[in-house]
């Protein structure tokens, strides 16, 4: 790391921030119970993740990993169609996988969760009550009782790393629990809706298509106002909010 010329910072707000420096990345969280789960989420998946290098809080020392990203949120994903079927099988080896010792977010906090972002979203005329109100409807078939699985917790596409058609391993384990498998599969696919049958073919088993497409609904509805509270733009080409605007 001594002959870097170059520090990326990859993400940066004011809970965490990852930099890049070579081929390590190094993350600074100010809540480390949130590193202490990563830590062991890696540990206990039986999929790639990266190598722990080092550890000296707040900052956890990680191998880059092999190849690029399976994509971006509101840019076409150059990735082939059996790369996003890997991703499928990768989510559905760690959803067979034995749970993780400790509580994910029950049915009862993810309702009360979503109705207290809705009535932000209203209150603050951040987004149009029609817009909010048929998303919630929507969203509303996500809220059902699940069986628990081991979930990643925020699978999304730039947190999937793919080499070819081989995923090289998957990042960002800080969300990692016992939850709805569905919710994984809909944050893989949050905005890239073409790839859905792809993912489902590689997860090799019958899944609940409206739930998956309720849940697209219930994160982009629950994370407008985290977005904008660190800085992100929600309202981007083909993130959260032109995906609420697609189940009009």
């Amino acid at each position: 790391m001594a002959d870097v010329d170059e520090v990326e910072v990859v993400v940066a707000h004011h809970e965490r921030a990852t930099l890049r420096v070579g081929d390590v990345f190094l993350k600074i969280d100010g809540d480390q119970t949130r590193t202490d789960v990563e830590i062991e989420a890696m540990a206990m998946a039986p999929i790639p993740t990266p190598e722990v290098l080092w550890r000296k809080p707040p900052v956890l020392a990680l191998a880059a990993l092999p190849g690029t990203a399976l994509g971006r949120l509101g840019e076409p994903s150059t990735a082939s169609s059996a790369a996003w079927a890997a991703a499928g099988a990768a989510a559905r080896l760690l959803h067979d996988a034995p749970l993780p010792p400790w509580p994910g977010r029950s049915l009862d906090e993810t309702g009360s969760h979503l109705d207290a972002e809705c009535e932000w979203l209203v209150t603050n005329s951040v987004l149009p009550t029609d817009l909010v109100t048929h998303n919630r409807r929507i969203a509303e078939a996500a809220l059902r009782p699940w069986t628990p699985a081991f979930t990643h917790g925020d699978l999304q596409i730039t947190h999937v790393f793919v080499d070819g058609d081989e995923i090289t391993g998957v990042i960002d384990w800080s969300e990692a629990a016992p939850g709805d498998a569905l919710f994984d599969l809909a944050t893989l696919t949050l905005g890239h809706e073409e790839h859905l049958d792809d993912v489902v073919v590689g997860y090799g088993t019958d899944v609940d298509l409206d739930v998956i497409r309720a849940w697209w609904s219930l994160r982009s509805l629950v994370g407008v106002r985290w977005l904008v509270e660190h800085g992100f733009d929600p309202s981007s080409p083909g993130c959260e909010i032109d995906v609420l605007r697609a189940r009009m």
